[in-house]
């Protein structure tokens, strides 16, 4: 993850800040997901079913796309020099646009839309996301995620 002071912040606004490594979506990790979450529902679960559906396989629920972001980011969105904590503040956006089939790899795409000190030392940022599919043309999502630094 880039570091970098907060008189800098604003020059990476518009920017992509980073595009993460890719990671697979198993069907093991899909399994584990319906489980924490108790959504079983066969597209997720039951391969030979789900083999009957236009997927034609079983897919990644949309919340276990979504919940990778925090890792993809990891790697690839900018951290404010002396931060103490970040977390994440919500949502403006969410599109599941493609589903994630078993087995294959995703990656983030993050732009920093915007960067703004709400009080001393805690900014907001919003950052594009685009989580793309390894051999899509379609991203699996699009969303717009807010972030906060605290420095």
């Amino acid at each position: 993850m880039p570091v970098i002071t907060p008189d800098q912040i604003r020059d990476y606004v518009g920017k992509e800040v980073g595009v993460s490594g890719w990671i697979e979506i198993s069907q093991e990790r899909i399994s584990q997901f319906a489980d924490v979450t108790e959504d079983h529902q066969f597209i997720h679960v039951d391969p030979e079913a789900a083999k009957a559906t236009p997927f034609g396989t079983t897919v990644a629920h949309g919340f276990l796309t979504l919940s990778m972001l925090s890792h993809l980011a990891r790697e690839t969105v900018l951290i404010l020099e002396g931060i103490k904590m970040g977390v994440n503040y919500g949502f403006e956006k969410v599109r599941f646009s493609t589903p994630v089939k078993s087995g294959k790899r995703i990656r983030g795409r993050f732009s920093l839309m915007s960067a703004e000190q709400r009080v001393p030392g805690q900014w907001s940022l919003k950052y594009a996301v685009k989580v793309e599919i390894e051999g899509e043309v379609k991203p699996a999502l699009v969303a717009e995620w807010l972030t906060m630094q605290m420095v």
